[in-house]
């Protein structure tokens, strides 16, 4: 005896709803895991540049430091590197500026260039800074 609902037999109606097919489930853990890697290269990603960041953050508040103490100093037109405890190589350049506007001053005016380089890895990173500062005109 055959029942028949809406001109299909039961047996037919039950075999419509049995699930998905192995190749619909392949395609579906395939894109969820194309995705999955997606976003943890993202994450990878953002991680390194934290690091980065970090490490510019700390090299410019050294290089700042350094700066200040050469500003707050006694200084004079010249150049001189110094390696600090921490890594870092620093250059520093001072030069008078030339300019006819300070010829009857009594003060020159100096140009003060800071390089702070360090390495990370195999990249070596740097950071300039530049000031300038007037200072009394000797003799």
């Amino acid at each position: 005896m055959r029942m028949v609902q809406d001109g299909l037999d039961a047996r037919s109606a039950v075999l419509d709803h049995r699930g998905f097919t192995l190749f619909e489930v392949l395609v579906s853990v395939s894109i969820l895991s194309i995705a999955v890697v997606v976003i943890l290269q993202l994450f990878s990603a953002g991680l390194r540049n934290l690091t980065s960041s970090d490490e510019y953050v700390k090299a410019t508040i050294r290089a700042e430091a350094i700066m200040r103490d050469v500003v707050e100093g006694e200084i004079e037109e010249g150049e001189f590197s110094v390696t600090t405890d921490d890594g870092y190589d620093v250059d520093v350049r001072i030069k008078g500026v030339e300019d006819e506007r300070f010829e009857n001053l009594q003060v020159n005016l100096l140009n003060i260039s800071l390089t702070l380089r360090w390495t990370d890895g195999v990249n070596e990173k740097t950071i300039n800074l530049d000031t300038m500062k007037v200072v009394k005109r000797g003799g």
